[in-house]
Parts: C-alpha cells; sequence; structure tokens
C-alpha cells in the first residue's frame, strides 16, 4: 500500500501534538521550518498544515488522518469521520464586546442597541460559516430582520442580503480590531486574559471546542489503510486515557486480600500474585486518577509498600478493532 497521509497542525494546536505523538511512542524530526517532517514509521508520511486547511483537505480526499480543531471542522462542514477527541487545546468560541459596554451582557443586548440606535453591528472573526449561523439563530435578530443573512465581507466577495449586521473575515489579532474597525468580535478563548488586555469581556459561549483526530471516510474502506490508520488511533487513545488513570501496586496479607479486592476499582481485574511469604500477594491494577484519594484511606489500612505509576498510555485494545466496529462507534 501507499503511505497514509498524516497531517498534524500548525500554530496554537501544534504542541500539544507532537507532545501526543511523542508520548504515543512516535519519533518526529525535523527543524522548525521545515512542513514535512519524519517519523519514526516507515508507513506514514507528515506533512503540517494549518488546522483551519486540514478538515477540508481531508474531506476532499487529498489526506488521510489528521489533527485539527472541533471549532474548525463546524466551520468548514467537512464530511470527515471522527475518531477520537483528543482532549487538548480546551478552548471556547465567545462572542466579546469592549467592557465599558455595561448595559450589553448577550448578543440579543447587542442587536436592540444597536438597531435602536439605527446603527450597522459590525462583528471580526474567522468563523465566518459558526458566525452566520449563531447571529441568524438569535431570537432578536429573526424578530428584526427575519431570515435575512447578514452581510458577509471578505476581501474577494461579499454575500448576505442584511447590511444592518455585518461580518468581516478577519486573519488574526481578532481582539484588537474593537473599537475602531468592529464593535464585536467572535473568537477563541482558553483563559480570557488576552481579551481583559484588549479591554474586552465575553458575553455568549457559541461552542467549546478541543483537538480532534479525524479520516477520511474512504481511506478508512480501504483495508491497508484502515489497518494503519487505526495503529495511530489505538495508540493516540492510549495516551488520552492514560492521562486519566494511576497504575498501583500494593503488598497485602492474606487476611485482608478480600477486603482489598472487594473495594479497589480496576479497570478489568486487579491482578494478584504470591510474594515469597505464603501470607503475602502482591495486587496490581490500573484506576482512575481520580478515585486514588477516595481509595487513600482504605489502602493504607488494608496494605503495604504502596508504588503509584502514572502510566504512559493505557491502550484499549478490546475497544479498537479494524474490522467489528466502525470507526468512531460505541
Amino acid at each position: 500500500m501507499g503511505k497514509v497521509s498524516f497531517i498534524i497542525p500548525k500554530g496554537h494546536l501544534a504542541e500539544g501534538a507532537l507532545r501526543l505523538l511523542e508520548r504515543a511512542g512516535y519519533t518526529v524530526l525535523g527543524d522548525e521550518r521545515t512542513y514535512r517532517p519524519s517519523i519514526n514509521d516507515p508507513k506514514i508520511e507528515l506533512k503540517i498544515l494549518r488546522p483551519q486547511e486540514i478538515p477540508v483537505l481531508i474531506g476532499d480526499g487529498l489526506h488521510d488522518i489528521g489533527i485539527t480543531g472541533a471549532d474548525w471542522l463546524r466551520e468548514t462542514r467537512a464530511d470527515v469521520e471522527v475518531l477520537l477527541d483528543l482532549e487538548y487545546a480546551r478552548v471556547k468560541l465567545v462572542l466579546a464586546v469592549p467592557k465599558y459596554w455595561t448595559n450589553v451582557n448577550s448578543l440579543s443586548d447587542l442587536l436592540e442597541e444597536f438597531n435602536r440606535a439605527g446603527r450597522t453591528l459590525r462583528i471580526s472573526t474567522e468563523y465566518l460559516n459558526i458566525s452566520a449561523e449563531y447571529v441568524m439563530d438569535n431570537p432578536v435578530y429573526k424578530r428584526l430582520y427575519g431570515d435575512k443573512e447578514p452581510l458577509i465581507i471578505t476581501p474577494w466577495w461579499k454575500k448576505g442580503e442584511n447590511d444592518r449586521v455585518t461580518i468581516y473575515l478577519s486573519f488574526g489579532a481578532t481582539e484588537a480590531k474593537p473599537p475602531e474597525d468592529a464593535d464585536a468580535i467572535i473568537d477563541v478563548m482558553e483563559t480570557g486574559e488576552s481579551l481583559e488586555r484588549n479591554n474586552l469581556k465575553p458575553i455568549e459561549i457559541i461552542m467549546e471546542s478541543t483537538a480532534i483526530l479525524i479520516a477520511n471516510k474512504k481511506a478508512l474502506l480501504d483495508p491497508e489503510k484502515r489497518e494503519k490508520i487505526y495503529d495511530v488511533l489505538t495508540l493516540l487513545k492510549g495516551v488520552v486515557d492514560g492521562r486519566k488513570k494511576l497504575h498501583i501496586f500494593v503488598n497485602v496479607h492474606r487476611d485482608n486480600l478480600q477486603r482489598l479486592l472487594e473495594r479497589l476499582p480496576a479497570l478489568k481485574k486487579p491482578t494478584i500474585a504470591p510474594l515469597s511469604d505464603e501470607n503475602w500477594y502482591s495486587v496490581n491494577t490500573v484506576i482512575d486518577k481520580d478515585q486514588f484519594l477516595e481509595i487513600l484511606p482504605m489502602l493504607r489500612r488494608l496494605a503495604q509498600g504502596l508504588v503509584v505509576y502514572e502510566p504512559r498510555q493505557v491502550l484499549p485494545l478490546e475497544e479498537i478493532t479494524s474490522g467489528e466496529k466502525s470507526p468512531g462507534g460505541e
């Protein structure tokens, strides 16, 4: 078979993607300016592109798998298979306005205020489709303007019929646009510090987004490519799941063994091994990280020699198969 073409993102998603691949056992090499790094899997070919482009290119079959943001998948409306929520780069897409607008705390307030003043509302964003849909779904917008689409403006084209609400394509630095170049923005927010520094306040959350692993649907129908894609999926899911788990080892006296096993959560079933002293056993298992503090008092009472590891990966081999389940299936 040919190599599986795997696109990894440039920009704010890049560092997390590279850490994820490294923890999964991959080695990615290349200087900072290369867009074609090497990887220690001869059946994978890597390329680096902007996350905005990745859903469309994978949906069109130019590449097989890739990492992008859920926000960009929704924005581009690309027809791809979502394989996995990678659970990093967690952000919120928000509507924000200048902080000194104390009487504006929602999109409805914003629309009412500008309509009452007879002014055109200008919104700056990189997310043209999401923004237009969001504005048109607002009940105040529907009451004022009906089904008219906001006027969407880019350097190359304009579309839409409602010039009382205009959405301008931003090429970055969106927070800098108000108040001179825009009245409001729709942009991603991680901590809110950037909005704060630019004297803006978020007034509505449009969606939450994380990095996701996506695949071309036709590539998944190719048996050989599907095998390799599912190798990647298994390793990355192992990392995602491993971050939530702890691997614990304890020694327990035979008198306490059954009581410990009854109270010990386990990924499947704990492994029990006799020690050189016939009265003692070693027990090891994988538990959810948030269960550890809850069971620690019990472990102190019933066991000895507690050792705790953060696993590099917990591979869900029974959950992910190349033949028995459809991708993304439960």
